[in-house]
């Protein structure tokens, strides 16, 4: 058995071509995309967050939205951008919209992706350290969220409160008990697949990794997922950890299937640059009809690793398309290859 849900990047735009014009459409049809595939059995809706860009940002007044109109599946992120964070603000939405979910939230936290904006995380306030790279800050806000996460008090309470404190230091509230276990970190390599088993998160990983080891991307993958569960076991955590990858997969079972993604061109591993100094292998999308699709995806050797498949979707096509093409997945595909 495998857990399947669908990532969404809540792009919108005016273009004619597209069945999201606004922020209001990304929003509201994120939450009808969730309730869709909950009733078709899928097991999570996860987000993607960009700032100054068309797409999904804040994501906790989403999440808190998703989790009172659902009941069953996880909501979670993949990822947020640690960079941008104010990591204390952040435990008390994370909490909030947790406890409205009933605990079903899954937090995909991480460094980001190059972004819009130079340095867009200096417009929120922050500045990484003297001698320190964004990338040290974004770890930094993690480490300060994770630990006030656990519920532990930190803060001197005023001896003359408006209201009565209980004894001790106190915490971020509200609290939601068992969250710091449903925290998992985007991974973009073996090294940080490494890292994140220490810190005791989960690990997501996405259809690129920043490094090319000159073999294909599914096996660089699995290979860091096998480090990241090797660092765990040593690092002696208790509970069992997970990992998620991310795929584009569309199974063709109609014209539209095929008017939208049979022309092929993506079927194969690419190798390029996120930035002048990031060189990064980008994953391929499958896109078959379903009995070709069993036997390419049967190879892929890093979704058989993980024990969670995010399907990301084109959410500019609508709800309905969306919902039908994740329909086809669990319908046709995942039965054969023993996801159900």
């Amino acid at each position: 058995m495998k857990k399947i849900g669908f990532l969404s990047f809540g792009h919108w735009s005016a273009s004619p071509y597209s069945q999201v014009r606004t922020g209001s459409d990304a929003l509201i049809q994120s939450i009808e995309l969730a309730e869709a595939v909950e009733d078709l059995g899928a097991d999570g809706a996860y987000f993607r967050v960009h700032h100054f860009a068309q797409q999904l940002a804040s994501p906790f007044p989403l999440l808190a939205a998703v989790g009172a109109r659902t009941k069953r599946i996880e909501i979670g992120t993949a990822v947020i951008d640690m960079r941008y964070e104010n990591p204390l603000y952040m435990v008390e939405d994370a909490g909030a919209a947790d406890l409205i979910a009933g605990g079903r939230l899954q937090l995909g936290i991480s460094r980001g992706s190059p972004e819009q904006v130079v340095d867009g995380f200096r417009y929120f306030g922050y500045t990484p350290a003297e001698g320190k790279t964004d990338a040290d800050m974004a770890r930094q806000h993690a480490e300060v969220f994770l630990e006030a996460l656990s519920g532990a008090g930190f803060a001197e309470p005023n001896p003359s409160p408006m209201f009565p404190n209980p004894p001790g230091l106190l915490r971020a509230e509200p609290h939601s008990a068992g969250l710091r276990d449903r925290i998992w970190w985007g991974a973009g390599s073996r090294a940080t697949a490494e890292w994140t088993a220490k810190q005791g998160m989960n690990m997501q990983s996405s259809t690129l990794m920043t490094e090319d080891a000159g073999v294909p991307f599914h096996e660089l993958q699995a290979e860091q997922i096998r480090l990241f569960r090797e660092a765990w076991a040593a690092a002696g955590h208790e509970r069992e950890p997970r990992v998620s990858v991310s795929r584009s997969i569309f199974a063709l079972v109609d014209d539209r299937d095929r008017a939208y993604f049979g022309r092929g061109g993506q079927d194969v591993d690419q190798v390029g640059y996120l930035d002048a100094q990031t060189k990064a292998i980008f994953g391929r999308s499958y896109a078959a009809e379903p009995d070709v699709l069993v036997n390419e995806l049967a190879k892929d050797t890093a979704i058989q690793a993980a024990d969670t498949l995010l399907l990301t979707v084109p959410n500019q096509l609508g709800v309905e398309y969306n919902a039908h093409a994740i329909e086809s997945i669990l319908k046709h595909v995942a039965p054969e290859l023993g996801w159900r």
